[in-house]
């Protein structure tokens, strides 16, 4: 299975250290990356099918200054669909003026519901083709632009659905929230003040967050599994759907 790794935080924030940590894990999902991290409205998404382990792009991307209030990322193994550039999560589509991104960690085998209107994969893979169900049911259920709690009642209905066909850990976001459906291993931590010390479990690499916060900030990591060994990571429930907003579990 894939690894997922999402941040959501009050303040732009430098996601580089969990970054390391999820890159590290490359090794056992060597079939491309992606990373996407919203600056406004805009979207930066770079992905490559080669591994993260050796990846060129990955390493530029190391030593690119992200600070972002939102960040997607993700690491395959395919299960379903080539080894391919089209197929390396995350995906994007644009809905209501907004980017859309999302990523995916599971196996739908069977789920493939017709789609129509703007939403086509354009690889082959059943992540894809599930994000873009999930965009078009999204568009399908409101006639105007709803509101943040508008949107998590529609995912409610809907995730359950995908919940159903396979395992589906997902990642979303509009670069507003960021949502976390588990069906198997999804984790999460809230980080905030008073800020501490950590180390990765995968990497020779350890940060001091209290000398690169302020008292006010407030971040929220998601992963398929605990980046660091010595931070209260909390495992959410297969079934559940988590919103963060502003650094915070909202829902």
């Amino acid at each position: 299975m894939c690894q997922l790794l999402g941040m959501n935080a009050n303040v732009p924030t430098d996601v580089m250290f969990s970054f390391a940590g999820l890159s590290a894990r490359a090794g056992e999902h060597p079939d491309g990356f992606g990373i996407a991290f919203f600056e406004g409205k805009g979207l930066r998404l770079f992905v490559d099918p080669n591994s993260a382990k050796d990846s060129v792009l990955a390493e530029a991307i190391k030593r690119y200054p992200i600070r972002s209030e939102v960040v997607i990322a993700h690491i395959r193994k395919a299960t379903q669909g080539r080894v391919a550039l089209e197929n390396s999560h995350p995906f994007s589509r644009e809905l209501w003026g907004r980017y859309w991104v999302g990523a995916h960690n599971g196996d739908l085998k069977t789920f493939r519901p017709p789609l129509h209107g703007a939403f086509r994969p354009v690889g082959d893979t059943d992540s894809e083709h599930a994000f873009c169900w999930l965009m078009q049911e999204l568009a399908k259920a409101h006639c105007r632009v709803p509101s943040i709690d508008e949107l998590t009642l529609t995912l409610r209905e809907l995730l359950p659905r995908l919940h159903a066909q396979g395992t589906f850990n997902l990642l979303l976001s509009n670069g507003e929230a960021l949502w976390a459906h588990a069906s198997t291993n999804l984790h999460y931590l809230l980080r905030a003040d008073p800020f501490g010390a950590a180390r990765l479990a995968d990497d020779d690499l350890s940060v001091d967050f209290a000398q690169h916060t302020r008292p006010s900030d407030r971040v929220a990591i998601v992963a398929t599994e605990p980046l660091t060994p010595d931070e209260p990571w909390v495992r959410l429930a297969p079934g559940t759907l988590a919103v963060f907003r502003q650094g915070q579990l909202v829902a």
